[in-house]
C-alpha cells in the first residue's frame, strides 16, 4: 500500500578505490627487510605462513601506500619493479637524507623537454614534477624521487605539517565567508567536508559548495 511518497531512487556514486599496497619482487627477504628498515620506513608487519610463505610490509614516511615483499607473493622477477615514484617537497633534502642512510642516490636531474635526455641539476625554474633523482634496492627495483610543491588540479593535497597548516588557514578564511550569511552552526561541521573535498582534489570553490550542501543536510 502506497503512502503517496515515492521511495528515493539510488544513484550511482563514486566509490573510493585507494591504492594502498605495491608488491616488490625480491630474492632475499631478510636483506630487503634490512634495506627498507635502514631507510627509516615503518615496519608494519612480518607474517609467516604455510610452506615457507612470508609477507613483510613497510610504509614510507608520510605515505598512504605501503610496499609488500616476501615469499609466495608474486611470480615477477626480482628487480623487475621499475620507476616507482616517491614524491617529496624538497628533493635535495630527501636525497641527502637517503645518502645519510647509506643509499646510493643519483644526482638530481631534470628534462629540458618531454622525451629528451636527462639534464644534470634540478629544474632551473624549480617547477613541480620536474626535478628528479633515482635509487635502487638490493635487487634493482628502482625508485624515482620527484619534487612536487604544487599539485596538478584534481590531485589533492599532501598532508605534511606545512600543507595542513595552509589548508586550515584557507578553510578558516572560506568558512568566514560562509559564516557571515549562514544560520548558527558548529564550525567543525563545515570544516570537515571542506577539508575532505580539498584533500580529494576539488577546488576551493567546489569544496565550499560541498560544505554548504553538507550543512543543509545537518540542519534538516
Amino acid at each position: 500500500m502506497s503512502n503517496g511518497s515515492a521511495a528515493p531512487i539510488p544513484t550511482p556514486g563514486i566509490v573510493d578505490m585507494k591504492l594502498e599496497v605495491i608488491v616488490l619482487p625480491v630474492s632475499d627477504v631478510d636483506r630487503s627487510k634490512r634495506f627498507y628498515g635502514d631507510l627509516g620506513w615503518r615496519l608494519d608487519a612480518d607474517f609467516a605462513g604455510a610452506e615457507g610463505w612470508r609477507g613483510v610490509q613497510f610504509t614510507p614516511p608520510g605515505s598512504q601506500c605501503s610496499v609488500h615483499f616476501g615469499k609466495g607473493l608474486t611470480k615477477a622477477t626480482p628487480g623487475s619493479a621499475q620507476g616507482m615514484y616517491l614524491v617529496v617537497n624538497d628533493i635535495e633534502a630527501a636525497r641527502a637524507a637517503l645518502i645519510g642512510h647509506g643509499v646510493e642516490v643519483s644526482e638530481v636531474f631534470h628534462f629540458a623537454e618531454f622525451g629528451g635526455p636527462p639534464v644534470p641539476g634540478p629544474d632551473p625554474e624549480r617547477r613541480s614534477y620536474s626535478s628528479l633523482a633515482t635509487f635502487s634496492d638490493p635487487d634493482g627495483n628502482t625508485w624515482l624521487l620527484q619534487e612536487v610543491t604544487t599539485r596538478l588540479p584534481g590531485r589533492g593535497l599532501s598532508l605534511d605539517v606545512a600543507s595542513m597548516t595552509a589548508l586550515l588557514r584557507e578553510t578558516e578564511h572560506r568558512h568566514g565567508d560562509y559564516e557571515a550569511i549562514a544560520p548558527k552552526h558548529h564550525w567543525s561541521d563545515w570544516y570537515a567536508p571542506y577539508m575532505v573535498a580539498r584533500q580529494q582534489g576539488r577546488t576551493s570553490e567546489e569544496a565550499a559548495r560541498d560544505a554548504a550542501l553538507h550543512m543543509e543536510g545537518v540542519r534538516k
